[in-house]
């Protein structure tokens, strides 16, 4: 699944392209600078100097494209449930604004997203600083890729296993795009011969509500546009030997939000741009429908 980015100065001047779900921002900076040079009032900013917004919200640059739209435009999947799943639109701009009717149009899920891309007064207490070899995502990456093998197995070993030159592939693959060069990578760390899994990685983002937060330990005042994120050990098979179902899991760890396991009754786990069925297994998930971080990062959007 792909985000469409629409890139806009002038009236006249739009431009489109795609990027997958599983990508992150700093990916299109170096073309986004190319767009806004001759329009940015300090001509010597450099591109990985920029950093976007959306509703003034500074946004995570480390994470994945698809996980950030889901955690700002989630909650219009509940009342357009048809539209779950479909192409979503990333509209770029350096200006704040918009009339009635764009707010309005914003209102659909599949409505192009209207972001902020901005050059300068750095959000240093709320963004990680990016460097302009791209090292900082790298690393970022790479620590995820471990910390998900470890969940796994109980050790990183499988991906201290991977030779130097795989290492690389593997980021080349997410940098590029290249789903057949991940698989083949990916697939030793999923499958690796005589290890029996032993959790599915898993990380629940909440949101700011001081209800839905309920569950989440050390929580103080919610703060606007602040992020909690619930991460625990879930196993592949319940304490009855039972498959391990999202609902289950989900009750296992916010049972204030998720109080039965089979139907979503206070809130809506989403997942890559789509409601995900509370029946569906969490090993499978993990196979089928993780990040290229290896975990499965499901967002919680409360119901009405």
């Amino acid at each position: 699944m792909n985000i469409i980015i629409q890139w806009q100065k002038h009236t006249n001047d739009l431009r489109q392209t795609l990027v997958p779900r599983i990508s992150y921002l700093p990916f299109i900076l170096e073309r986004l600078h190319a767009f806004f040079t001759e329009s940015l009032i300090y001509p010597d900013v450099r591109p990985h100097q920029a950093w976007f917004t959306y509703e003034n919200v500074p946004l995570k640059w480390h994470y994945p494209v698809g996980l950030l739209h889901d955690l700002f435009c989630g909650s219009k999947l509940l009342d357009h449930e048809p539209h779950a799943g479909s192409q979503a639109d990333l509209h770029v701009d350096t200006t704040h604004g918009g009339d009635k009717n764009e707010e309005e149009e914003s209102e659909r899920p599949d409505a192009p997203w209207k972001l902020v891309v901005h050059y300068s007064s750095f959000p240093q207490d709320q963004l990680i600083p990016l460097d302009e070899e791209g090292k900082t995502l790298i690393d970022l990456y790479t620590n995820n890729v471990k910390e998900a093998d470890c969940v796994r197995n109980g050790t990183g070993k499988e991906f201290m296993k991977l030779s130097k030159d795989n290492s690389i592939a593997l980021w080349r693959a997410v940098e590029t795009h290249d789903r057949q060069l991940y698989n083949t990578i990916n697939n030793k760390l999923l499958f690796p011969p005589g290890v029996t899994l032993r959790h599915i990685p898993i990380k629940v983002y909440l949101p700011t509500s001081s209800t839905a937060l309920e569950d989440a330990p050390d929580v103080g005042a919610p703060k606007p546009g602040s992020i909690r994120v619930v991460q625990t050990l879930v196993t592949p098979n319940t304490p009855t030997r039972q498959p391990q179902t999202l609902g289950t899991a989900l009750n296992a760890i916010l049972p204030t939000i998720f109080p039965s396991r089979r139907s979503p009754l206070l809130a809506q786990p989403v997942l890559h741009g789509a409601v995900a069925p509370m029946s569906a297994p969490v090993k499978a998930l993990g196979e089928a429908a993780a990040y290229a971080d290896g975990f499965l990062h499901v967002v919680v959007v409360m119901m009405a």
